[in-house]
């Protein structure tokens, strides 16, 4: 069974597990992490760095800087880097994700995107350029098969 770590909380993964941190759309977006963790829950020895918080404290100053602290050092630690561009936002956060920690690393990278995604010649023009092996995935199904297929 997999291990769902969410924002802010810490963990660090044991030396069998591999992590994988699920970046994509939080604000006016559905809420596709909830989705791809139903396709990737049985996966054993797997932990999910899940940045939507099911309760954010929109009225604390300090939320905002500690979320995006979180969200930089799992980025930067991770074994495999998600991202999912979803309908109902540009994403610009994790369009600056994807290029810095997705397109300039060479670390295990899944990319997938909602056909109604607004900017999607963005994204698939940027990640040919720097990653050309990377299959780009329509749907979370497709991403999950794409996930679970390279851990085998």
């Amino acid at each position: 069974m997999a291990k769902i770590i969410e924002a802010p909380k810490l963990y660090t993964p044991k030396e069998n597990e591999m992590s994988l941190f699920l970046g994509g759309g939080i604000t006016n977006c559905p809420d596709w992490q909830k989705e791809l963790i139903e396709l990737l829950k049985d996966t054993p020895d797997l932990v999910m760095y899940n940045p939507r918080r099911a309760n954010f404290p929109i009225h604390d100053p300090n939320a905002a800087e500690e979320q995006i602290t979180w969200e930089y050092n799992n980025l930067k630690d991770v074994d495999i880097l998600v991202f999912w561009f979803s309908r109902g936002s540009l994403n610009p956060i994790v369009l600056y994700e994807l290029g810095m920690w997705g397109n300039s690393s060479h670390r295990a990278l899944f990319v997938g995107m909602d056909e109604k995604y607004e900017r999607q010649q963005d994204v698939l023009i940027q990640t040919k350029l720097a990653r050309p092996e990377i299959e780009i995935a329509y749907s979370l199904e497709d991403l999950s098969v794409q996930i679970l297929n390279s851990l085998k």
